[in-house]
C-alpha cells in the first residue's frame, strides 16, 4: 500500500504516528506530494482524492482512502498492536468523541487561523481568505486547549488511561499550533505535561 503525503504537514504526521504505534511504518510506501507546487490540485491527484488534500492511502487493489480518521481506522484494523480506535462499543464511542473534539476544536481551528489570518501557504495557494474568521478560530483553538487541560487534569490521556487516536490528533494539532504561532497559555500545566510525555513516545522520536 502507498501513502501520498507531504512530510512535515500536520495531517500526514497523524498517519505517520499511527503507523509507528502499530509498528507498521515499513509496511507502506510513502509517495511525496508537492503541495507547495500545487501537485495536490492536479487532475491526477484529484482522481485519488477529489478534496485535493493529503494524506491519501492507496491500497494494493487501487482503492483510495482519504481523511485521517478513515485512514487510521483502516490501519488500526489491519495491523496488530494496541487498538488506537477502541475495542468495546463504549471505548470506541469515547475515543471518537474526544478525537472529534481535538480535530474540530484544535486541528481544524488552527488550520483556519493559519490559512485565513496569516500568509498561510502563500498567495498562489491561499486564493481566498477571511481574516476575521481566522482570528475567531484562533480563539476557538485556545479555548479547546483549556478544555483539554481540564480533561488531562483527571486522565493520563484524552480518552482515558491509554494512548489513542484522540491523543494523536491533539498532539499534531499542537505541533501545527506551534508552527502557526498559536501559543499554549502557560498556565495549562496538564496540557503542557501531556505534550511532553507524548513527544517522548518512540512513535514520535523515531
Amino acid at each position: 500500500m502507498k501513502i501520498y503525503e507531504t512530510e512535515g504537514f500536520p495531517n500526514p504526521l497523524r498517519v505517520r504516528i499511527a503507523l509507528a504505534e502499530k509498528g507498521a511504518t515499513d509496511k507502506v510506501v510513502f509517495v511525496p506530494v508537492d503541495v507547495m507546487g500545487g501537485e495536490h490540485r492536479t487532475s491526477d491527484f484529484r482522481a485519488k482524492n477529489p478534496d485535493a488534500t493529503v494524506p491519501v492511502l492507496e491500497l494494493d487493489d487501487g482503492t483510495c482512502i482519504a481523511q485521517c480518521n478513515a485512514i487510521t481506522e483502516y490501519l488500526d484494523g489491519v495491523f496488530d498492536g494496541p487498538s488506537l480506535t477502541g475495542a468495546s462499543p463504549k471505548e470506541r464511542a469515547v475515543i471518537a468523541m474526544m478525537n472529534i473534539r481535538a480535530e474540530s476544536g484544535l486541528m481544524n481551528a488552527v488550520g483556519a487561523y493559519f490559512h485565513h489570518a496569516t500568509q498561510g501557504l502563500g498567495p498562489d495557494l491561499e486564493t481566498w481568505q477571511c481574516p476575521d474568521w481566522g482570528n475567531k478560530q484562533k480563539e476557538v483553538a485556545q479555548s479547546t486547549m483549556a478544555y483539554l487541560n481540564e480533561v488531562l487534569a483527571e486522565n493520563e490521556f484524552l480518552a482515558g488511561d491509554r494512548f489513542t487516536v484522540a491523543d494523536i490528533t491533539a498532539y499534531a494539532g499542537l505541533v501545527f499550533a506551534e508552527f502557526a504561532k498559536v501559543d499554549i497559555p502557560g498556565h495549562l500545566d496538564h496540557l503542557l505535561a501531556w505534550r511532553a510525555r507524548v513527544a517522548a513516545r518512540p512513535s514520535i522520536t523515531g
